[in-house]
């Protein structure tokens, strides 16, 4: 580990905290807006400034910091990055910079409490990404409950929004008991090891917990704790359903913060298999399954959308089965994708949510039955339509093909039937996204109220130019993730492979 000269992660953390104290307390509400988003672009900057200054080359933990919390439970203030999570820390500032944007002007009731409930959901998401002890993370994770049901419940475009808010809310509280009862019991069994006394003996540390020796049966308990509460908010198939229900009834920009941030999946592997390695091989045969099955269900339900929201919250679905396939498949190749696929949701999945809203508030519908033809009144959202679209089905040039093409090789050299379902589910995807595209965007335009619809405005276009240069960037230049990730990637298979039985 690399202490830190400087508490940088932590200025990270809290300033967007102490942001949405100051917009709160600003009675002007363009004035609050404005500081909104200046807060959120120094985060940017300041992300931007851990990423190059990120020495790939070295393994273990960078920019570590550590301070007594609650020293009678031996829980800490500790942070620190490394590999695999670097790189989600500019992108939790981007997306939340895009998502103040895009509700600039959209937002009339309670504007400054909406803009201090989207810092503060910054603020706890960069938390989550940096965080090394387990209570720690788990605070950061609640923390992340009041913002969304609020931004759901008070701002949602549909009538249900506030049972998608208490939906949403029930099914992360259920989850979080689980994560809450694995941590406990692996600080317990520290304890146990140590042959010391509780609470003096106890320990939440993620690196200490890593190299404690567990117990078989009880590595298999809290695998199973841990991946339920993890698969809640991935979503996994069957625990899915708060999906599509939010995507209809939330708003867009919050809906692209919930399909772009998947915090479940890197909680699965920052946690669940790491701190429980002999049974996060043994049931690999699980994660598999679970991948496949909502790889496919998801592809097939998505088929049957007519509903562009509904379609992408579905397809987001697919794409998480699509990411575990790859976690599952235990090699380099299926890892790297994953890792890779982590990183597009937040620039793919997102814009694509994004364009649907801007589409709704338009129309007021994104039903394929009220538009047909749109490519030809709204060109501009069709062509960043189209580069979005094709990236989420991974045409190369793009930065969603290197991902797919290392998850699908990487699960065929695991077994080959594994590989044949992530081919299907590429298929699937071209296949539900293409079939829409072809309804709502080409042909005819089939109702004259179309033709007095106005295209993408300059600040809308503005707001998708950074995620569509990621996208053709990181297309033709993967290397660049890849290299970030390499050796911390490296380590987490190895650590696996050693205590695998």
């Amino acid at each position: 580990m690399i202490e830190a000269d400087f508490p940088l992660l932590t200025i990270i953390i809290l300033l967007p905290l102490l942001g949405a104290i100051l917009v709160g307390s600003i009675r002007d509400n363009n004035l609050a807006k404005q500081a909104a988003f200046f807060i959120a672009g120094l985060v940017l900057l300041l992300t931007l400034l851990v990423l190059f200054t990120f020495d790939s080359g070295q393994s273990g933990y960078q920019f570590v910091e550590r301070y007594e919390w609650i020293p009678v439970l031996n829980i800490e203030y500790f942070v620190g990055i490394d590999g695999i999570s670097v790189l989600f820390l500019p992108l939790t500032a981007l997306l939340t910079l895009i998502a103040i944007k895009a509700s600039w002007n959209s937002i009339t009731n309670l504007p400054r409490l909406h803009f201090a409930m989207l810092l503060v959901l910054e603020s706890v998401s960069i938390g989550i990404f940096c965080a090394l002890d387990t209570i720690l993370f788990f605070l950061f994770w609640e923390l992340t409950l009041p913002p969304f049901f609020f931004l759901i419940g008070l701002w949602g475009v549909g009538s249900q929004r506030r049972h998608a808010a208490m939906k949403y809310t029930l099914f992360m509280i259920t989850g979080g008991v689980s994560l809450l009862l694995a941590f406990i019991v692996l600080a317990a069994n520290h304890a146990f090891y140590t042959e010391g006394s509780i609470p003096q003996a106890l320990t939440f540390s993620l690196p200490v917990l890593l190299s404690t020796p567990l117990a078989d049966n009880l590595q298999m308990l809290v695998f199973m704790f841990l991946l339920f509460g993890f698969a809640v908010k991935s979503p996994l198939v069957p625990l899915h359903t708060w999906m599509p229900t939010v995507a209809m009834e939330g708003p867009s920009h919050i809906v692209a913060t919930l399909v772009g941030l998947k915090l479940g999946l890197y909680g699965i592997l920052r946690f669940a298999m790491p701190l429980a390695p002999s049974a996060a091989v043994e049931y690999s045969w699980l994660l598999s399954i679970l991948g496949a099955l909502t790889l496919i269900y998801g592809a097939l339900i998505a088929i049957q959308q007519t509903n562009l929201r509904r379609l992408l919250a579905y397809a987001s679905v697919s794409h998480v089965g699509l990411v575990m396939v790859g976690i599952a498949s235990l090699n380099m190749q299926g890892l790297q994708g994953a890792i890779y696929q982590l990183i597009n949701f937040t620039f793919i999945a997102s814009s694509l949510m994004l364009i649907a809203g801007f589409i709704k508030q338009r129309i007021g519908s994104t039903e394929a039955i009220h538009l047909g033809g749109l490519a030809k009144v709204m060109p501009k959202l069709t062509f960043f339509y189209f580069l979005f679209m094709l990236a989420s089905i991974g045409v190369p040039g793009t930065s969603g093909f290197p991902a797919e093409l290392l998850m699908i090789i990487g699960a065929l050299n695991s077994h080959t039937v594994l590989g044949i379902v992530a081919l299907s589910g590429a298929i699937l995807g071209a296949a539900y996204m293409l079939s829409y595209t072809r309804r709502a965007f080409l042909g005819p335009v089939t109702h004259k109220s179309l033709n007095k619809v106005y295209d993408l405005q300059p600040k809308e276009m503005a707001l998708l130019l950074v995620p569509a240069f990621l996208v053709l960037g990181f297309g033709f230049f993967p290397d660049y993730i890849l290299n970030i990730n390499q050796i911390a990637s490296q380590e987490w298979l190895s650590r696996l492979v050693t205590d695998s039985p």
